[in-house]
């Protein structure tokens, strides 16, 4: 049993990860105090502005697990094999993720699954404040003052704070001005915009030709679609109804095709119809979507210091927010909550050593998968369809299979495996390298002598980590 002496915690943050570490504090005999500044998503339905459906890989299903929450999350998932890549020209195919499905990822709802690690965090005994503001903390006399919807302020005693409210961290700001944390924020210089495909029973039969009649989907539900154009793209995930959740990623600024450049509905319907004229007609509601859909801005965010000492910390998007475009940022904030909630049950009386220690072993695999994420899109809108891409790519799957102790694409050591990312960034450079070499410039992988091949692999490269999957 957990002590009884463990110390209450104060989380500010209730959305998917400061409610699924909440619950794994709670579950360890911790008290645990939620503050979230919207209302209950329960009661007030879920407020949107962010995207509405996410990827769920190995990692973020190996933290569910230990909550014991995956199979009723994937329960209401979608599976994705690979890629679907859609040409300019209107012809498509997949490129898979990993091996076989047993190396896919999920197409999560976010409303949903944070109403879920709600409920698994209130029966663990969490209990939340929803409504509730951080206005400012006072950490010499470790307090914070509170406002509510109305506007009234409170002040509550906060020995130990964690902030888990995102990449606008509240906390992170005051926890900045008591003590600067070296914060960076590079701004990728491209923003997003969502749109959506509706169910197929709402779209003319004659559209559904090329999708298969996939039941309720107008495209093929199981994977993730790409439109790649070279400096940008758009994509889609499949939701549990039938529906697609479609980005487009543009420069912000510049040049067409740009935000600037589309500035509304109609130049933006011109612009589909020129470089995405498949994906133009699936949406309906393209005019309204674009009207009433806002601009979403992106960048990473590094710290230099994650926490003063053992009273407040930062954890998931509030201490290292990245690019969407490796589908990990949810992954890697719930890793987070393994790791924090196993050197707090380890160590509850000395949260200083634990805070340190998490960012120790936490923060140079955040600047890995922040760097990977930024590389995967240029990969998705532009390197899917390059040739040299492909042909390294082939050549990777066949040294993977007669070398799988030696050789495992990147993208599978990320998204399939628990080998911390700070690794599967060095393995994959360093792999990236011998492939580069190996095809000497060839666009054709049976130009490469196999067995020469893996001679150099197991020359230049040690054997990969045991540990691989969950």
């Amino acid at each position: 049993m957990a002590s009884t002496q463990q110390p209450s915690i104060t989380l500010i943050g209730g959305g998917l990860v400061g409610a699924l570490l909440a619950q794994q504090l709670a579950r360890r005999g911790f008290p645990v105090d939620v503050y979230e500044k919207r209302p209950d998503p329960r009661r007030a339905g879920f407020l949107g502005g962010r995207s509405i459906n996410l990827a769920l890989a190995e990692r973020g299903l190996q933290a569910l697990r230990t909550a014991g929450l995956a199979d009723e999350v994937l329960a209401r998932a979608v599976m994705m094999r690979g890629r679907m890549v859609h040409t300019r020209d209107g012809r498509s195919g997949l490129q898979r993720y990993g091996v076989d499905d047993s190396e896919v990822i999920w197409s999560v709802s976010r409303g949903a699954l944070n109403m879920l690690l709600l409920d698994a965090a209130e029966a663990a005994g969490v209990r939340f404040h929803f409504g509730q503001s951080l206005v400012d903390a006072d950490f010499d006399a470790q307090r914070v003052r509170l406002a509510d919807e109305q506007g009234t302020e409170r002040s509550i005693e906060a020995k130990v704070l964690i902030g888990a409210d995102g990449a606008g961290s509240a906390l992170r700001a005051a926890m900045h001005a008591y003590r600067p944390l070296g914060e960076r924020i590079e701004p990728l210089g491209h923003a997003y915009k969502e749109l959506e495909i509706p169910p197929a029973g709402q779209l003319p039969a004659s559209l559904l030709g090329d999708s298969g009649g996939h039941d309720q989907f107008a495209l093929e539900p199981h994977a993730l679609h790409i439109w790649p154009r070279g400096g940008y793209m758009c994509i889609a995930l499949p939701n549990t109804e039938g529906s697609f959740t479609v980005t487009l990623f543009l420069p912000a600024q510049g040049a067409h095709p740009s935000f600037s450049t589309v500035p509304d509905a109609q130049a933006a319907e011109t612009f589909f119809r020129d470089d995405f004229p498949d994906l133009l007609p699936l949406i309906p509601d393209f005019a309204q979507d674009y009207a009433s859909h806002p601009v979403g801005t992106l960048s990473t965010l590094y710290l230099e210091r994650w926490h003063i000492d053992g009273r407040a910390l930062l954890i998931g998007d509030a201490a290292h927010a990245i690019v969407p475009f490796h589908g990990q940022g949810m992954n890697c904030g719930f890793e987070d909550t393994v790791a924090l909630a196993a050197l707090l049950a380890e160590a509850p009386n000395d949260i200083a050593d634990a805070f340190a220690e998490f960012q120790r072993v936490r923060q140079p695999n955040a600047n890995a998968i922040a760097a990977m994420a930024l590389e995967n899109y240029i990969e998705m809108r532009d390197s899917v369809a390059d040739p040299h891409y492909l042909a390294k790519r082939e050549l990777g799957v066949l040294l993977a299979e007669r070398a799988p102790e030696h050789f495992m694409a990147r993208y599978r050591m990320v998204t399939f495996t628990h080998l911390p990312y700070a690794y599967a960034y060095d393995r994959g450079r360093a792999q990236d390298q011998l492939l580069q070499q190996l095809l000497r410039g060839a666009t054709d992988p049976r130009s490469v002598d196999l067995d020469s091949a893996i001679t150099a692999l197991k020359a230049t490269l040690p054997p990969l980590p045991s540990l691989r999957h969950g």
